[in-house]
Protein backbone atom coordinates (compact mmCIF):
# COMPACT_ATOMS: atom_id res chain seq x y z
CA UNK A 1 0.00 0.00 0.00
CA UNK A 2 2.84 2.41 0.82
CA UNK A 3 4.48 1.80 -2.55
CA UNK A 4 1.23 2.60 -4.37
CA UNK A 5 0.86 5.79 -2.30
CA UNK A 6 4.45 6.83 -3.19
CA UNK A 7 3.85 6.20 -6.90
CA UNK A 8 0.65 8.26 -6.82
CA UNK A 9 2.34 11.17 -5.01
CA UNK A 10 5.35 10.99 -7.35
CA UNK A 11 3.16 11.04 -10.46
CA UNK A 12 1.29 14.03 -9.09
CA UNK A 13 4.50 15.92 -8.30
CA UNK A 14 6.05 15.14 -11.68
CA UNK A 15 3.05 16.49 -13.55
CA UNK A 16 3.87 19.97 -12.25
CA UNK A 17 1.52 22.94 -12.06
CA UNK A 18 -1.36 23.02 -14.51
CA UNK A 19 -2.12 26.00 -16.68
CA UNK A 20 -5.79 25.14 -17.05
CA UNK A 21 -6.53 27.41 -14.08
CA UNK A 22 -4.71 30.23 -15.89
CA UNK A 23 -6.82 30.00 -19.06
CA UNK A 24 -10.47 30.98 -19.15
CA UNK A 25 -12.68 29.45 -21.84
CA UNK A 26 -16.02 31.14 -22.49
CA UNK A 27 -18.85 30.27 -24.87
CA UNK A 28 -17.19 27.23 -26.48
CA UNK A 29 -19.46 26.06 -29.30
CA UNK A 30 -19.43 24.23 -32.60
CA UNK A 31 -21.78 24.66 -35.53
CA UNK A 32 -24.00 21.66 -36.32
CA UNK A 33 -23.09 20.03 -39.62
CA UNK A 34 -25.17 18.67 -42.48
CA UNK A 35 -25.10 14.92 -43.19
CA UNK A 36 -22.02 14.08 -45.26
CA UNK A 37 -20.21 17.29 -44.29
CA UNK A 38 -16.74 16.26 -43.10
CA UNK A 39 -15.51 19.55 -41.62
CA UNK A 40 -16.81 21.67 -38.78
CA UNK A 41 -15.92 24.90 -37.00
CA UNK A 42 -15.40 25.47 -33.27
CA UNK A 43 -15.56 28.91 -31.69
CA UNK A 44 -14.90 30.34 -28.21
CA UNK A 45 -13.40 33.21 -26.27
CA UNK A 46 -10.05 32.53 -24.58
CA UNK A 47 -8.17 34.62 -22.02
CA UNK A 48 -4.94 33.77 -20.21
CA UNK A 49 -3.31 35.04 -17.02
CA UNK A 50 0.08 35.04 -18.77
CA UNK A 51 1.31 35.11 -22.37
CA UNK A 52 0.53 31.77 -23.99
CA UNK A 53 -0.03 30.50 -27.53
CA UNK A 54 -2.62 28.03 -28.75
CA UNK A 55 -0.52 25.83 -31.05
CA UNK A 56 -2.52 22.66 -31.78
CA UNK A 57 -5.53 20.58 -30.93
CA UNK A 58 -7.08 17.16 -31.18
CA UNK A 59 -10.55 15.67 -30.82
CA UNK A 60 -11.95 12.15 -30.89
CA UNK A 61 -14.71 13.62 -33.12
CA UNK A 62 -12.33 14.35 -36.03
CA UNK A 63 -9.27 12.96 -37.80
CA UNK A 64 -7.48 16.34 -37.49
CA UNK A 65 -7.84 19.66 -35.70
CA UNK A 66 -6.38 22.80 -37.30
CA UNK A 67 -6.16 26.44 -36.30
CA UNK A 68 -7.50 28.72 -39.04
CA UNK A 69 -8.12 32.34 -39.90
CA UNK A 70 -10.64 33.78 -42.35
CA UNK A 71 -10.33 37.13 -44.06
CA UNK A 72 -11.53 38.97 -47.11
CA UNK A 73 -9.11 38.92 -50.06
CA UNK A 74 -10.36 40.71 -53.22
CA UNK A 75 -13.98 40.29 -52.09
CA UNK A 76 -13.48 36.55 -51.54
CA UNK A 77 -13.56 34.96 -48.07
CA UNK A 78 -10.25 33.07 -47.75
CA UNK A 79 -9.59 30.51 -45.01
CA UNK A 80 -6.00 29.60 -44.18
CA UNK A 81 -4.33 27.50 -41.49
CA UNK A 82 -2.19 29.35 -38.93
CA UNK A 83 0.69 27.94 -36.85
CA UNK A 84 -0.55 29.46 -33.61
CA UNK A 85 -3.04 31.82 -32.03
CA UNK A 86 -1.46 34.23 -29.55
CA UNK A 87 -3.15 34.57 -26.15
CA UNK A 88 -1.66 37.80 -24.70
CA UNK A 89 -1.84 38.09 -20.91
CA UNK A 90 -5.15 39.54 -19.73
CA UNK A 91 -6.69 39.98 -23.22
CA UNK A 92 -9.76 38.19 -24.53
CA UNK A 93 -9.14 36.43 -27.84
CA UNK A 94 -12.27 35.71 -29.87
CA UNK A 95 -12.42 32.60 -32.02
CA UNK A 96 -15.51 33.39 -34.11
CA UNK A 97 -17.08 32.81 -37.53
CA UNK A 98 -15.34 35.02 -40.09
CA UNK A 99 -12.10 35.25 -38.07
CA UNK A 100 -9.79 33.01 -36.07
CA UNK A 101 -11.34 29.61 -35.36
CA UNK A 102 -10.67 25.91 -34.86
CA UNK A 103 -11.45 23.50 -37.71
CA UNK A 104 -12.41 19.88 -37.19
CA UNK A 105 -11.32 18.02 -40.33
CA UNK A 106 -12.42 14.50 -41.21
CA UNK A 107 -15.44 14.38 -38.89
CA UNK A 108 -16.25 10.84 -37.80
CA UNK A 109 -19.97 11.67 -37.49
CA UNK A 110 -22.15 14.74 -38.11
CA UNK A 111 -22.18 17.30 -35.29
CA UNK A 112 -25.74 17.39 -33.94
CA UNK A 113 -27.29 20.27 -31.99
CA UNK A 114 -27.21 19.56 -28.26
CA UNK A 115 -24.14 17.30 -28.44
CA UNK A 116 -20.81 18.21 -26.88
CA UNK A 117 -17.55 18.02 -28.85
CA UNK A 118 -14.52 17.20 -26.67
CA UNK A 119 -11.33 19.03 -27.62
CA UNK A 120 -7.82 18.90 -26.27
CA UNK A 121 -6.09 22.20 -27.03
CA UNK A 122 -2.29 22.45 -26.81
CA UNK A 123 -0.97 25.62 -25.18
CA UNK A 124 2.68 26.70 -25.26
CA UNK A 125 4.39 29.21 -22.98
CA UNK A 126 7.31 31.55 -23.74
CA UNK A 127 9.80 28.85 -22.64
CA UNK A 128 8.40 26.35 -25.14
CA UNK A 129 6.68 24.14 -22.57
CA UNK A 130 3.32 22.75 -23.66
CA UNK A 131 0.24 21.59 -21.83
CA UNK A 132 -3.20 20.37 -22.85
CA UNK A 133 -6.40 22.23 -22.04
CA UNK A 134 -9.56 20.11 -22.17
CA UNK A 135 -12.64 21.86 -23.59
CA UNK A 136 -16.18 20.65 -24.36
CA UNK A 137 -17.86 22.70 -27.11
CA UNK A 138 -21.67 22.71 -27.25
CA UNK A 139 -23.04 21.98 -30.73
CA UNK A 140 -25.58 24.59 -31.89
CA UNK A 141 -27.99 24.64 -34.84
CA UNK A 142 -26.41 25.67 -38.15
CA UNK A 143 -28.16 29.05 -37.97
CA UNK A 144 -27.46 29.33 -34.24
CA UNK A 145 -24.58 30.97 -32.49
CA UNK A 146 -23.25 34.11 -34.06
CA UNK A 147 -24.46 35.63 -37.32
CA UNK A 148 -22.44 35.00 -40.43
CA UNK A 149 -20.37 38.02 -41.48
CA UNK A 150 -21.35 40.30 -44.35
CA UNK A 151 -25.13 40.07 -43.84
CA UNK A 152 -25.85 36.71 -45.46
CA UNK A 153 -29.12 36.33 -43.54
CA UNK A 154 -32.15 34.65 -45.08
Amino acid sequence: MKLFHWILVSAFCLSGPTWAAEVKVEQAWARATAPGQNVGGVFMTLSAERDLSLVAGSSPAAARVELHTMRMDNNVMVMRPVDKIELPKGKKVELAPGGLHIMLIGLKAPLKAGDKVPLSLTLRDAKGKTQALEVAAEVREMGGGMPMPHGHHH
